[in-house]
């Protein structure tokens, strides 16, 4: 399944370059991990519930294209990796100015923690799913674990 959100940009994504902050195209990368756990009927309140949260590892940006003080944007979501147990995984975000041009890859590689424990965990039998029906990168990988 594709997934792409569109946002309206703020005067607060901007830098004095009139361009968009860096730290702005990580945030809408964000905020579209969060909808799309959300229209996979796991919303920020069933996080709370079953006591897990994303974490990441890593977060790695590269810009190819300006976006300018107000260019509406387009951020999609693929997954480039899961573990067998669905404990860790990659997300590949795109990003696009309003023209449909690739101004920004974003790629995260994150897991669950249980909030409690403080340590990582796989997801609860009621999240096992939420990567099923992703699109996947090109580059898509099964993530090894280290045996311990």
């Amino acid at each position: 399944m594709s997934f792409k959100v569109t946002f309206h940009t703020k005067w607060s994504d901007f830098d004095p370059n009139r361009h968009m902050r860096h730290t702005a195209y990580n945030d809408y990368a964000a905020e579209v991990r969060v909808r799309y756990f959300r229209d996979q009927n796991f919303s920020i309140e069933e996080f709370t519930k079953h006591n897990l949260g994303p974490i990441l590892f890593t977060e790695e940006t590269s810009f190819r294209k300006e976006i300018h003080l107000g260019e509406n944007i387009s951020v999609d979501f693929k997954l480039s990796g899961l573990s067998k147990n669905g404990e860790r995984w990659k997300i590949t975000h795109q990003v696009f100015n309003e023209a449909g041009e690739l101004s920004a890859i974003i790629k995260v590689y994150g897991a669950w923690i249980d909030l409690t424990k403080r340590k990582l965990t796989m997801p609860p039998a009621e999240a096992q799913y939420l990567f099923d029906s992703a699109e996947k990168s090109d580059d898509f990988e099964e993530i090894a674990l280290k045996k311990s």
